[in-house]
Parts: C-alpha cells; structure tokens; sequence
C-alpha cells in the first residue's frame, strides 16, 4: 500500500513538473548616466566583465579563460568554481551591434547543464541609456522541477539588478563632492 502511494504521488509530482512552462525568460533594465557607446564597450569586451559581473565577484579565484578576438562577436569566456552558484560553463557573443545590442549563447556544465541566451539592449534616452539585461532559454524536465522549487526570476533577476548596479558604478561620471569655500 505504502509503495503505491509512494509511485502516485510520484506519478502526480512528475505531471505537475511536465506541465510547468518549457519558455522561461528574466530581464531587468536601469538608466545609466554615460552614452551607449560607453556602456557597450564594458559589456561588448568579456576581459571587461570582472570590473562589474555579480558572479565574478562571488568567485573572484575562479579559474577564467578567453578565446577568440578580444571583442565582438566569437569573444568567449569559460570559467570554472568550486562555488555552485558560479559553476563551470562558457559564454559567447554571438552578434554585436555596436552600441545597439550583444546577444551572447551561454552554456552551463555545473551545477546543471543548459544551454541558453542572453542579451544586452542599449536605448539612448535624453543623456542617459536604459540598459536592459534579458536571459530566455527552454526548460528541460529538472529545470522545470527546480522551478518549483526555487524562483528563478528572483534569483537571477536579484544577480541581474546587482550586475546593472556595479555596471552602473563603472560607467557613469565620478561626481565632486568637494566643496570649494571662497577664500577671502
């Protein structure tokens, strides 16, 4: 009796998982203060990516290394950590439209193995540039089963905002705050 129970509840859970979305989709944007052209080249050069990029600064000792050109499209980084959340995998860009958008493929290897995209859009507004950061991909049955488990919105959406932030830091002008009293 126990085993049956055991194999429908099994059963159920895996009709539950099989119907969770195969699509999934995070993005977040932010305005910078600084020109797309300043912006794209942070995120346009892989090496560029340790000054800003949540998921270097949670391993900062990861093992990192780079092929292809410098810049643009076939640049590619693989990392590899013993830190789960960083993982092994490699990211490559796969179009570069100067100060427009980047769009890179990412594939993991661990925790999980996956294969996804993600995009880089710059829009000019006025003397900022709202910069929106979107990974979309497919769902393969764990993938679905760890979504409800855990929000995958959050979590990466939550390193999105992070990486935007430090991003942010990077570009946009120091600002004085210095007074200067008049001397007499």
């Amino acid at each position: 009796m126990i085993i049956k129970l055991l194999a429908l509840c099994l059963l159920v859970l895996c009709v539950i998982v099989s119907l969770q979305p195969e699509d999934f989709i995070v993005s977040r944007s932010t305005s910078m203060q600084a020109p797309p052209d300043t912006i794209f080249s942070q995120v346009n050069n892989l090496h560029a990516w340790h000054n800003w990029s949540p998921w270097a600064k949670m391993d900062p000792k990861a093992n990192t290394t780079f092929e292809g050109p410098e810049v643009g499209v076939d640049s590619k980084m693989s990392w590899s950590s013993e830190n789960s959340e960083v993982g092994v995998g490699s990211m490559t860009i796969t179009n570069s439209m100067t100060n427009d958008m980047i769009v890179f493929a990412l594939d993991f290897k661990e925790p999980f193995e996956g294969q996804n995209n993600a995009e880089f859009i710059f829009q000019p507004e006025g003397d900022k540039t709202k910069v929106t950061w979107t990974m979309y991909g497919k769902n393969n049955f764990i993938g679905k089963a760890m979504g409800l488990i855990f929000n995958c919105d959050k979590m990466v959406g939550g390193k999105f905002e992070e990486g935007l932030a430090n991003l942010k830091k990077v570009v946009e002008p120091k600002s004085s705050n210095i007074e200067i009293a008049e001397v007499k």
